[in-house]
């Protein structure tokens, strides 16, 4: 779903806020913010920044600072868009704010794929303008709802945007499961574990794990075994309303729940993941409209030497 932020050459408006996240163990996210914040600046634009990260950049006292935690009111409020500079984690992260606020993130890669991220490192100077000029646009993008039950309780609930994974806890030991789809077994075997995604979570962990990759505009559930040692524990993409379930065997060792590699839950023998989607999706602002096939291409270096195209 999109919708249009603005038009090129539109006037800088008073009042407006951006908030930086960066990854701050990074040489070069410490550059390109200092030259995103100076841009920002210039132009009239606010920039706010976590306080906690504030040491590690090089930031004018004119810069917001703001603490995170628990009790304390939506850092992002007020802000017009969150801009990320990082690699994939970074842009995870980032995720987390967006989702909670509903304020569109925009991802500058400095990682080795960055799929969510909308513009490279050489592309400070454009990724400035179009923030000043509100030349951008949002997409929504799905999310999961997790919730996992221990003796029929729910013991915890979480969310993600990539993906939600059941995994073993012990390496040595396989994890024993029956996967579920819409309140019906589909398959019961040992291996690694099992991914659920989203079409967005299509090109990371569940396509490392050998699952389809799905265009963003598709919507849809992914579920992907992973190391499977069955004859059918092929990847499923399901309905966008599907109730995915991961039920972990009693007799099997403790499995590990993971939300997009960042959060994680302990899974007891008997317990059950259940996968759903997310109730708040989160917001992506777009500069681009290139088409999802030319971001596959590009991110993975694909060979397409050869192709000559439709005839005209």
């Amino acid at each position: 779903m999109r919708n249009r932020a603005g038009a090129a050459g539109e006037a800088t408006e008073a009042g407006r806020t951006v908030f930086l996240l960066a990854h701050t163990g990074r040489p070069a996210a410490i550059r390109s913010a200092e030259l995103v914040v100076q841009g920002l600046l210039r132009c009239g634009i606010g920039v706010r920044v976590l306080a906690e990260e504030a040491a590690d950049l090089p930031l004018p006292p004119s810069a917001e600072l703001v603490e995170a935690g628990p009790g304390r009111p939506d850092v992002l409020e007020g802000c017009e868009l969150l801009i990320v500079l990082g690699g994939d984690g970074t842009l995870l992260r980032g995720a987390e704010f967006a989702r909670r606020s509903g304020v569109p993130m925009l991802g500058v890669n400095l990682g080795r794929v960055g799929f969510l991220a909308e513009a490279e490192r050489d592309d400070l100077d454009k990724v400035v303008d179009r923030v000043v000029t509100r030349a951008y646009e949002v997409e929504e993008r799905m999310t999961l709802d997790v919730l996992v039950r221990t003796d029929g309780h729910v013991v915890h609930t979480d969310w993600a945007l990539n993906e939600a994974s059941v995994e073993k806890a012990a390496r040595e030991r396989l994890l024993e499961v029956v996967t579920e789809v819409d309140g019906r077994p589909v398959s019961r075997f040992g291996g690694d574990g099992v991914v659920c995604a989203t079409p967005t979570g299509s090109t990371a962990y569940a396509f490392s794990a050998g699952g389809p990759v799905v265009w963003p505009e598709v919507e849809a559930l992914l579920m992907v075994p992973i190391s499977a040692h069955a004859l059918f524990a092929k990847p499923l993409v399901t309905a966008p309303d599907s109730v995915l379930a991961v039920e972990v065997q009693p007799q099997t060792p403790n499995g590990v729940l993971w939300c997009d590699g960042r959060r994680t839950a302990p899974l007891p023998a008997g317990a059950r993941v259940e996968v759903r989607r997310g109730a708040v999706p989160v917001r992506l602002a777009r500069l681009h409209h290139a088409s999802f096939t030319d971001r596959l291409v590009a991110k993975f270096a694909l060979p397409v030497a050869g192709w000559r195209g439709a005839p005209h």
